[in-house]
C-alpha cells in the first residue's frame, strides 16, 4: 500500500471508560488500553469513568475532545439496557468508519466464535477526530487497540485531520 498520501500527526489519545459499577482502581480495561497506548510512545491526554448515561457521555466525549484527537471509548457497547454508548456517540459522528466495527468483529471471532455478533463496536469522526467506541472487556480492548486502532491511527488522522 502507498503511504505517499500519509502526513506525520502528533496522535494525542484519550481514554473514556463507560460503565456504571467500575471505580479507576478496578478499570482493567482502562489500565490496559493506558499500558498499550504507553507501550506505542504515546501519553493519554485525559482518562475518565462515567456511568452509561448518553448525557454523560456526551459531555465527556467533549472534554476529551478539547484536549485529545483519538479517543478511545470502551464499555457500554453491548445488547443490555443501560448499553448507551453508542445510541450517544453515533449521532455526534460527522463520518462513520464501517470498516472498524467489520475488521474488530472479524478478528474477534477468534475468541468469541459466533458471539460476536452481540458486539456493536463502531468508529467514526468528529471534527477531525478519531473516536472507537469498543466493548469493556480486556480481552475485547488489546484487540481492538493492538491490532487495529494503534497500527492505523496515523493513517486515519492523516486524513481526518487534511486541510
Amino acid at each position: 500500500m502507498s503511504k505517499e498520501h500519509r502526513r506525520k500527526v502528533e496522535v494525542r489519545p484519550a481514554i473514556i471508560t463507560v460503565s456504571t459499577t467500575r471505580t479507576e482502581a478496578e478499570d482493567l480495561s482502562g489500565e490496559t488500553i493506558k499500558t498499550l497506548l504507553n507501550e506505542a510512545g504515546l501519553s493519554p491526554v485525559f482518562y475518565r469513568i462515567v456511568p452509561d448515561q448518553d448525557e454523560a457521555i456526551q459531555q465527556t466525549l467533549f472534554e476529551a475532545m478539547s484536549e485529545g484527537n483519538c479517543i478511545i471509548i470502551n464499555g457500554g457497547t453491548g445488547l443490555t439496557p443501560d448499553d448507551r454508548t453508542i445510541e450517544a456517540v453515533r449521532p455526534l459522528l460527522d463520518k462513520e468508519m464501517d470498516g472498524f466495527g467489520e475488521i474488530f468483529r472479524q478478528y474477534s471471532t477468534r475468541e468469541v466464535g459466533t458471539a460476536v455478533i452481540l458486539s456493536r463496536a463502531t468508529a467514526g469522526l468528529i471534527s477531525g477526530c478519531a473516536v472507537f467506541c469498543i466493548p469493556g472487556s480486556t480481552k475485547a480492548v488489546r484487540l481492538a487497540v493492538s491490532e487495529i486502532i494503534l497500527p492505523e491511527i496515523g493513517h486515519i488522522l492523516s486524513h481526518a485531520q487534511k486541510k
